[in-house]
């Protein structure tokens, strides 16, 4: 039998072939594919064994050939989440994103998963925030402190020109510590508040990045006009904004069928019943396509409801495999 070579990527591997602006391009390309019907994925897979510390996700998809300078590709991402993790000075989101062969089923490439999640997700909400966000909007009002609060103000730099940024966490020195570490990067100011409605005020971008369980942001705190990207819930049981504000706001997704099946600031708003299905303006991919609209009035709060679905995982795996073979970069292992 041939033998074949597979590639394998780490964790800084990863961070350097995937810029987030980068990133942001190709994310367009995702997530428009799916809305065009040339990328397949079905719901995630999660194993939640009641003894054990964390969880498992299993996210697989397929991408057709022909996109951009994209391949056809099968791709899983197995993905541990261990939110005890941060604390022990590692990202909650560990595993393996895995490229194979629409050809013979061949395992092309080995990807560290943290670093693929930290960056995609935020691509994502770039790519939303650019489609959504009013074009003058500068405010940032950050929530959350740790991987996805990073790549988050990165994203969300490339995609407006912020004119300030403040940052709460539940722990005010962990909101001090990292404004401290990022201001060297930006040309704006980042300052840590000690609440989120200091955080909130005159806010007119949003980005949620907690592991908060029950809503730490209320409707009344919001500005008219004001762009939402909630990222840090991904379970049915857990949600960052209050019943209100998903009642007040319209509503994109990345996923329809994911949104209504595992997304806690949905489902319990819609449990409380202020909001149904219809309540789901669009997909970010049919706004891309024009097949819907986005933001309609400058007074409207439009909000992007990130999951991360796995076909985001896949295009960035496919892209990461060509650049890194164009740069010779990663390892090639016998497999």
């Amino acid at each position: 039998m041939k033998a074949m070579k597979t590639l394998v990527l780490s964790h800084e591997e990863v961070l350097q072939l995937l810029p987030i602006k980068e990133c942001i391009a190709v994310m367009r390309e995702a997530l428009l594919a799916l809305a065009e019907g040339r990328a397949y994925q079905p719901l995630r897979t999660i194993i939640r064994p009641p003894e054990a510390q964390g969880v498992m996700g299993l996210m697989p998809a397929y991408m057709s050939g022909g996109i951009s300078d994209h391949q056809a590709a099968f791709g899983l991402k197995a993905i541990c989440v261990f939110p005890g993790n941060p604390a022990k000075g590692m990202d909650s989101h560990q595993g393996a994103v895995l490229l194979f062969s629409a050809e013979t089923g061949e395992l092309m490439a080995m990807m560290n998963a943290s670093a693929i999640t930290a960056i995609r997700t935020a691509a994502v909400s770039g790519v939303a925030t650019d489609l959504l966000a009013q074009p003058g909007a500068g405010n940032l009002a950050l929530l959350g402190s740790g991987v996805q609060a990073h790549s988050h103000l990165a994203a969300m730099s490339q995609v407006r020109s912020l004119k300030r940024c403040r940052v709460a966490s539940r722990h005010f020195p962990h909101a001090q510590k990292f404004c401290e570490e990022m201001k060297e990067g930006f040309a704006f100011p980042l300052e840590p508040v000690e609440t989120v409605e200091e955080a909130l005020k005159d806010a007119d971008l949003i980005v949620t990045t907690t592991t908060a369980r029950e809503p730490i942001l209320r409707r009344e705190w919001i500005s008219a006009g004001a762009h939402l990207n909630l990222v840090g819930s991904s379970t049915p049981t857990t949600r960052e904004v209050d019943s209100e504000t998903m009642a007040a706001v319209s509503l994109f997704v990345d996923r329809r069928e994911s949104t209504l099946n595992e997304a806690g600031d949905y489902l319990l708003a819609a449990r409380d019943g202020v909001i149904g299905p219809d309540h789901v303006r669009a997909e970010i991919g049919e706004v891309l396509k024009g097949d819907q609209p986005g933001r309609t009035s400058p007074n409207e709060i439009t909000c992007f409801k990130s999951l991360g679905i796995g076909i985001e995982d896949l295009f960035a795996a496919e892209y990461l495999y060509r650049t890194a073979n164009a740069k010779k970069v990663g390892s090639w292992v016998e497999f």
